[in-house]
């Protein structure tokens, strides 16, 4: 029986792509495999969005092949969508499938030798020039499949169970792909269209997995807020919520990222009125300066991202706000970088995630002057960071006496013998000082921060799930 492995690299989006191959695979009999150097097809789903995601497939690529000589690699994703050619060379790759083919990849591997069968738009290029200090494969090149992401249609459909959490919170992606062009981006020209997963399909996944016992799921999407924008009759998100609540028995409801211009006071207002959707937002700011937030193409400004933090604090006082920031932008000075790190010294961030600027081939940004150094970049990153961790410690400390209603997750080798991890309603991870299995609901009192988490005292019994839920 052939067997199979997946290494998953990137966002929510680009796992939720690898779960659905899997059970494509696993529908079709093959069989998965422990390790990539015992499989027989490894499958490498790519992320693109910055020069270390590509080094960082590269170098799994190379691994995997020392490893496993005699394994087809199959390399896919947003890095196979944007230069094929380049991962085609590297050795050890079989073939490389964009996101325009990757619902082929469940036939490439049950048929492997009969790939030229499987779509007469495909496309083989064999791999003759090469970029410098990139060699191919004696005897054979790899065969490329690639076509126009933006005639997909479609979204990949599988919960991602695996990650964050330990199989104990999974993630549906609700949501490809994206209509906006910020200026860094090159998401959209690797993924294509905003589409949406039709909401019937959503409540039937949701049905499936709280039957499970599974007590929270998280939705994710590129440009979640988008849902259902393309779908006749047109769908708009709090639609989309309002009916998981009454047509689903899911417990606790996530959201993941979503763009602040989509979090309005309808939104907010839904979030506040019910204890089944996390309090929890998660809005990329990516810079505080609005001459820069115009250069990257942002659809508001530094007062508008404001205003919903502000809203969220009034209606929902200790909800866990996320942003993600990009440092570094082309042009951005001292100036604006202490503009940003002001802002956000203002606002009530729960936690940041920062990124530094990586040119990306084809957006705009690659093109624009007044790229900064390196080493500006990173010293800009670490006092990014440095602010973050104390926003988050801020946050932690100030739910220090409250009661929280947590899920825990599964133990790992670091965890001692009497404590269990969680995760609380607004996002802090929490340290229970009791031994208890992973998926159960129970209120506890945050006692005192310890690190980067929290330490609650259980005030109640576990609420015990389905049996096999986790």
């Amino acid at each position: 029986m052939t067997t199979f492995y997946i290494e998953q690299f990137g966002c929510r989006a680009t796992q939720a792509d690898g779960a659905a191959i899997e059970r494509q695979l696993l529908e079709q009999g093959l069989q998965a495999a422990g390790e990539a150097a015992s499989a027989d097809v490894v499958v490498l789903n790519t992320c693109t969005v910055t020069a270390a995601a590509d080094t960082q497939a590269c170098d799994a690529i190379r691994k995997i092949h020392a490893a496993n000589p005699h394994a087809r690699i199959i390399v896919t994703g947003c890095y196979a969508q944007r230069a094929p050619e380049e991962l085609a060379a590297l050795a050890g790759v079989s073939f490389v499938v964009g996101n325009s083919h990757k619902p082929q990849i469940p036939s490439l591997v049950s048929g492997i030798k009969a790939v030229r069968d499987i779509s007469p738009r495909s496309e083989f290029l064999p791999v003759t020039i090469l970029p410098p200090g990139i060699h191919a494969r004696e005897n054979a090149a790899a065969q490329i499949l690639t076509g126009d992401v933006f005639g997909l249609t479609d979204v990949l459909v599988a919960p991602v169970l695996g990650g964050e959490g330990n199989h104990t919170r999974p993630t549906l992606k609700i949501q490809d792909g994206c209509n906006s062009r910020c200026s860094f981006c090159v998401i959209p020209f690797v993924r294509g269209r905003s589409r949406s997963l039709p909401p019937e399909m959503v409540i039937s996944e949701l049905q499936r997995l709280t039957a499970s016992g599974f007590r929270e799921i998280v939705l994710s999407g590129i440009n979640l807020g988008t849902y259902g924008r393309d779908l006749a009759p047109r769908v708009e998100l709090l639609t989309l919520l309002r009916r998981i609540l009454d047509e689903t028995s899911v417990e606790r409801l996530r959201v993941s990222s979503i763009e602040p211009l989509d979090v309005t006071q309808d939104l907010i207002g839904l979030f506040a009125s019910t204890e089944r959707i996390a309090p929890h937002f998660h809005m990329p700011l990516q810079s505080g300066c609005d001459r820069i937030l115009a250069a990257m193409h942002r659809w508001y400004r530094a007062e508008h991202y404001a205003r919903r933090v502000e809203r969220i604090r009034e209606r929902l006082p200790n909800a866990g706000i996320g942003a993600d920031v990009i440092t570094g932008f082309p042009s951005e000075t001292e100036t604006d970088h202490s503009t940003t790190m002001r802002f956000i010294e203002e606002r009530s961030f729960s936690y940041l995630h920062v990124f530094s600027y990586s040119l990306r081939p084809g957006t705009k940004a690659a093109s624009l002057p007044g790229h900064n150094p390196g080493h500006v970049i990173k010293r800009r990153a670490r006092e990014l960071r440095a602010l973050g961790e104390a926003k988050a410690e801020a946050f932690r400390c100030s739910q220090v006496g409250r009661r929280l209603r947590v899920l825990t997750l599964r133990r790992d080798a670091g965890d001692g013998p009497r404590e269990t991890p969680a995760l609380a309603e607004n996002y802090i991870s929490v340290k229970v000082l009791q031994s208890l299995p992973p998926n159960q609901f129970l209120t506890v009192v945050a006692a005192s921060a310890d690190g980067k988490q929290l330490v609650g005292s259980p005030v109640e019994s576990p609420v015990c799930a389905v049996a096999g839920a986790a």
